[in-house]
């Protein structure tokens, strides 16, 4: 926890991303649909009518920047809190003092980066100095704030979502880091147009990474004799050789990804399905994870409408096991390919969520007699077995014979569809219950 100038001057030596960042909302790129002219957040700021709010979006995109302009914007005491570095104590000592500021009708605005990370006996160190109105709390998230914030907390804060930066708001922000004076005017740069938007593009919305690219292509660029730095492709390429796609295995990403595989196998949508699982990959997901999930679908989603899908999934699960990474890849592509293009029925889940229903909403009723083991005298004696037809005894291989519990008589879990394979069972299933209920 440090007490912020917020107009010491930056030196030359500072990364090109510290130097450039904006102080005012007219030099703020991005998030028009929050600060363009008339948009309520921009409207607060310049009012200097600021409540407590989070910041939710992926990095680079602004969002200590927006809460550094707003402090320079605002007629409160602006305070940075780090969770890394700050536990229970300090908090304390910085809500005493903001405690003071409001009995002197001065206001304390506390900005907490990375909010997601303080605990929640920290978070809740906050909520009574919200309540009062002794701070504003502005925080800034990458995580779900609906995840990561007490919900006491968060129902006292707006919350604002910050979007991933377009690849002309980031080749705009570039070749205003190449001409500005604060960026590398000096170096008399020469950079074409095309080769920002490469660097854009390869940024995925990162205003961060855009100017560090910029930077470090910047360092290795070559000299002519005229004293001007040009950038070349080879140089571009060399900078841009891996590119680090938002993927968090812990977080919010993790799951919509993975959802994102899910459905587009549901969806029946090969191209889609391949797509989100290399997606995956890509960010360092384990492969034995994401074969797991296609067992589960071959189940949830396949199922008998085709039986190949689960041994199948089973096999690739086992294939990426004794293989990995990066071999392995092709088998998951093999498996998410089949499953998209598999019929689907989800007949065994919903006979597994509505069986599991009456299991939890119902009285545990015992076994029927009739279907009851008795390898004991005593048992014999008290009827257990007594009524019981083995099948195979029988001409049509069934019986009438009662397996449910009395309560549940009649009650039907398995609904079989008439997709792929699945429609034989059907026919089936139908005769048997017609058969069943004949007299």
């Amino acid at each position: 926890m440090e007490q912020m100038n917020l107009f010491d001057s930056r030196p030359q030596t500072a990364p090109l991303a510290s130097r450039l960042r904006p102080e005012t909302l007219d030099e703020y790129v991005g998030q028009q649909h929050l600060i363009g002219p008339g948009k309520i957040l921009r409207q607060l700021i310049e009012r200097d009518q600021i409540s407590s709010m989070i910041f939710w979006g992926p990095p680079g995109v602004g969002k200590t920047t927006l809460a550094r302009i707003i402090a320079k914007k605002t007629q409160a005491a602006f305070v940075e809190f780090s969770a890394v570095t700050s536990g229970i104590k300090e908090v304390k000592e910085v809500m005493a003092r903001a405690e003071d500021n409001r009995r002197m009708g001065v206001r304390t605005l506390l900005f907490a980066d990375e909010i997601h990370r303080f605990n929640k006996a920290q978070q809740d160190a906050f909520l009574p100095y919200v309540e009062r109105g002794s701070i504003i709390l502005v925080g800034a998230t990458t995580e779900n704030p609906s995840f990561e914030i007490n919900s006491a907390l968060l129902s006292r804060c707006k919350v604002f979502i910050l979007k991933a930066l377009d690849e002309n708001d980031l080749a705009r922000l570039l070749r205003h880091a190449v001409e500005s004076p604060k960026g590398l005017m000096d170096m008399n740069v020469q950079v074409s147009d095309d080769d920002l938007r490469a660097i854009a593009r390869f940024s995925n919305g990162d205003a961060r990474t855009a100017l560090n690219t910029l930077e470090m292509a910047a360092c290795n660029g070559r000299m002519d004799d005229d004293g001007a730095l040009h950038i070349d492709g080879e140089v571009l390429a060399e900078c841009m050789n891996r590119r680090s796609l938002l993927y968090d295995k812990q977080g919010e990403e993790h799951y919509n990804l993975i959802s994102a595989l899910h459905k587009s196998m549901r969806n029946s949508d090969p191209d889609a399905a391949i797509y989100w699982m290399l997606r995956m990959l890509d960010g360092g997901e384990d492969p034995l994870y994401i074969a797991r999930r296609l067992v589960r679908f071959a189940s949830e989603d396949v199922g008998l409408a085709d039986p190949n899908a689960l041994p199948m999934a089973i096999a690739v699960y086992q294939a990426c096991h004794f293989l990995g990474m990066p071999e392995c890849d092709v088998h998951l592509t093999h498996a998410v390919t089949y499953l998209s293009m598999a019929p689907k029925s989800n007949a065994l889940y919903t006979a597994c969520t509505a069986a599991k229903k009456d299991i939890h909403d119902k009285p545990a009723e015992p076994v029927p007699l009739q279907i009851r083991n008795a390898p004991t005298r005593l048992m014999q004696q008290l009827d257990y077995g007594k009524g019981y037809i083995y099948a195979h005894d029988t001409q049509e291989k069934l019986s009438k014979m009662q397996c449910l519990p009395d309560s549940l008589q009649g009650r039907r879990y398995y609904h079989p569809t008439e997709q792929g394979r699945e429609g034989r069972i059907k026919e089936r299933l139908e005769e048997i219950l017609q058969w069943k209920n004949s007299k």
